[in-house]
């Protein structure tokens, strides 16, 4: 064990003490560590304290949303500082023989390679950070990008600490990797491939935060809370939560309602099964009656219709003159309404609209809204809607209710319409 500089200085204090080496090694050892220690406290509680503070002050709003992440830089870099400290120190503080010191050295540049290591990373979360309040941040998410920053500086690291310890240079150490490329590979395939797939979602757009997407594989209905490297997550309307590998969004295929929220409306889609034994054509008197009950000039213009028309043709012209009307439906996007094909469970007549809010909820009343109004109003026209028969029947002594009814012309096979 050699004198250092520290230990010869504090010799004098114990000239008359027995054992007189051994007390001075350990009161330079006991010296270097409160130094080590006040050196942390100094920076980890004042100054780097400080200079955040005053950082703050010039922008509060967007840095003082980064405390926390600077925070564990403070700390990060305070340990840092105590990593150089002791390295440089070493030789004239701690009195220890080679062995020793060999090892406590190694642990030391370790320990500094992993703190310099967790500073660049708490840079890059900073910065990412900084970007997420850019206004097209939203459109362009980096995260899988900083996590493939974080992962590739930690390699680094572990690179560094085993060339460290081995005693051999960083190259060498690379050069073995060649023969462990397949097992790299095979380890790091989900990471590799979420790595492409983040840059190919970058770039083109594909997903985002907040987006509410449907991945039909996965039983995911959502809104997407997390972008990963390897994986995103995506709250379902039910708040489970559902997680899906990041390169499963370009592989595969999804549905993004994005476009329907940058839209100017919701899509409704719906239809209504007209049994079709109720269509008849009307007559003058019939119409007058249907006038009487619902003014017909204010949704259809009576002098374009043809004559003789019927029952389902007054109820479509008025069903769009209604839609156009809705001060809730969005008039400049497509809207009609219109007859599908004919089928064995009666005649479809589809209502084709956009929504102006399209908010769920909103989206959902309003849906419920218009079918209801046109349900209602089917039998004013005499028409009927298809139901199929339950074999359920009535209860007995069940109060009925008047309800108006209207006369119709016979149909054209002659009959009544039942």
């Amino acid at each position: 064990m050699t004198n250092t500089h520290l230990q010869e200085l504090i010799a004098p204090w114990f000239e008359k003490v027995p054992d007189a080496n051994l007390f001075s090694a350990l009161a330079a050892a006991a010296i270097g560590i409160f130094t080590l220690l006040v050196v942390y406290l100094f920076t980890r509680r004042l100054m780097l304290p400080g200079i955040q503070k005053a950082v703050t002050r010039l922008s509060p709003e967007r840095i003082g949303l980064l405390s926390p992440l600077l925070t564990k830089l403070n700390k990060r870099i305070a340990g840092m500082l105590c990593s150089v400290l002791f390295l440089a120190t070493f030789d004239s503080v701690y009195p220890v023989n080679e062995l020793t010191a060999e090892i406590l050295k190694t642990i030391g540049q370790g320990i500094l390679i992993i703190h310099v290591g967790f500073i660049f990373s708490s840079i890059v979360s900073i910065a990412g950070a900084i970007y997420n309040q850019l206004d097209f941040a939203r459109e362009v998410p980096i995260q899988g990008l900083l996590q493939v920053v974080k992962l590739i500086t930690f390699i680094v690291c572990a690179i560094l600490i085993v060339s460290i310890v081995l005693e051999k240079s960083p190259t060498y150490i690379l050069s073995g990797f060649g023969a462990i490329a397949a097992v790299t590979l095979l380890v790091f395939k989900d990471t590799i491939l979420g790595f492409v797939a983040s840059i190919q979602i970058a770039a083109n757009r594909l997903v985002t935060y907040g987006d509410w997407i449907q991945v039909e594989n996965y039983g995911a209905d959502g809104e997407v809370i997390d972008l990963g490297l390897n994986t995103v997550k995506v709250r379902n309307w039910d708040n489970t939560i559902t997680t899906i590998p990041t390169y499963m969004l370009v592989a595969g295929s999804f549905k993004n309602w994005r476009g329907m929220q940058e839209s100017g409306g919701r899509r409704i889609k719906r239809s209504l099964n007209i049994d079709m034994h109720s269509i008849c054509l009307v007559s003058d008197e019939f119409r007058k009656q249907i006038d009487a009950a619902i003014p017909l000039h204010e949704y259809i213009r009576v002098a374009s219709l043809p004559d003789p028309v019927s029952n389902l043709g007054l109820f479509r012209r008025y069903a769009e003159g209604y839609l156009k009307q809705h001060n809730r439906i969005n008039t400049s996007l497509t809207l009609m309404v219109r007859e599908l094909q004919p089928m064995n469970h009666g005649l479809p007549i589809e209502f084709y609209c956009f929504s102006e809010d399209k908010r769920w909820i909103s989206y959902e009343h309003l849906q419920a809204e218009i079918m209801d109004h046109l349900l209602a109003v089917l039998p004013v026209f005499g028409l009927r809607a298809y139901q199929s028969v339950s074999g359920q029947l009535s209860p007995p002594n069940t109060q009925q209710t008047d309800k108006p009814t209207f006369k119709v012309m016979a149909n054209s096979a002659g009959q009544d319409p039942q």
